[in-house]
């Protein structure tokens, strides 16, 4: 008789907590929560997989969430269609940054990708077709394949948690494929992999370009939840709140990135309304403990706490 692996039941554990969850918990902050953890994951894929440090990666989230906005209200197209054209403008604004950035390493990558994403926050700021300082507002919700009404926000819950299970699911695969054993040797000595024979280049262009279509993904829904867009969304201080959760979680892990993500927007939700602005400077003291006493993040500690209990490997 075949033993179920644990790790096949934690997955049906998981999905099943999912399914169930809209009727325990507010189905808008799930959204919320579920959109920044597959923001955080792309972004895991290149920090913690290819050893990237990125600080411009709000502008694929805000490129896609301005794109699906102006595509559903302007021109009319579908939730479906919108998502779509909002993680196709994330892709081609991912490969321009991707060639212009991956051959620079270490602090000089994270300056450029910041410098580039702080150009694209001054366009959509300039710009008429993004409402400027006002955004795009009143973004219709519509109906998904004609008859699914996602004004209904439990429907558009499990619209948006079949987007998530499908970036995960992409995630997932390409970090346990061949592909994703090469970007892992890239992290961790970029001259050897190079010396095997590996076109280095190619394969962070690659990652970089998945990484942000992903975070476009995450962006574009994030514009149909809401029904509006605004700077925030390409701001850099979304930059580095993806950077915290990915932390926080832990870096290079599978699950950190959604650990992180739900900790830090229930932190915010929680916090907002009592501290203010405050939690700005309650959100940098996390990172600095994060940094200096959990440097696996919650997930890579909970990993090494049971691997020194346990003695073996999570299966």
């Amino acid at each position: 008789m075949r033993i179920v692996s644990p790790r096949f039941i934690g997955y049906a554990s998981l999905l099943a907590i999912g399914l169930i969850a809209p009727f325990v918990v507010y189905p808008i902050f799930l959204m919320h929560a579920l959109c920044f953890a597959l923001f955080a994951c792309a972004f895991n894929l290149l920090l913690g997989y290819t050893g990237l440090l990125s600080f411009g990666h709000a502008a694929f989230f805000g490129a896609a969430a301005y794109a699906t906005g102006y595509a559903v209200k302007m021109m009319g197209l579908g939730p479906a269609a919108g998502i779509f054209v909002g993680t196709m403008a994330a892709v081609v604004l991912g490969s321009v940054f991707g060639m212009l950035v991956i051959r620079r390493q270490g602090i000089y990558f994270a300056m450029i990708t910041l410098a580039l994403a702080q150009l694209v926050y001054f366009f959509f700021l300039q710009s008429s077709f993004t409402g400027g300082e006002d955004g795009i507002q009143g973004i219709p919700r519509g109906r998904l394949l004609w008859f699914i009404s996602l004004e209904d926000d439990r429907k558009l819950y499990y619209v948006v948690l079949a987007i998530f299970l499908f970036g995960f699911v992409v995630i997932h695969r390409t970090i346990h494929s061949p592909f994703g054993q090469v970007l892992k040797a890239i992290r961790e000595n970029e001259p050897r992999a190079l010396s095997l024979g590996y076109d280095v280049n190619k394969y962070k262009l690659q990652a970089f370009v998945i990484s942000a279509a992903l975070a476009g993904l995450a962006g574009a829904t994030y514009a149909i939840v809401f029904t509006f867009v605004t700077l925030t969304s390409a701001d850099w201080h979304t930059s580095g709140d993806v950077v915290l959760m990915t932390l926080l979680g832990g870096m290079g892990t599978v699950f950190g990135p959604i650990v992180g993500a739900f900790a830090v927007v229930t932190l915010q939700s929680q916090l907002s309304d009592k501290v203010g602005s405050l939690v700005t400077v309650i959100m940098g003291a996390m990172f600095i403990l994060c940094v200096l006493l959990f440097r696996n993040g919650i997930v890579g500690e909970t990993i090494g706490l049971y691997r020194r209990v346990v003695g073996r490997r999570p299966d």
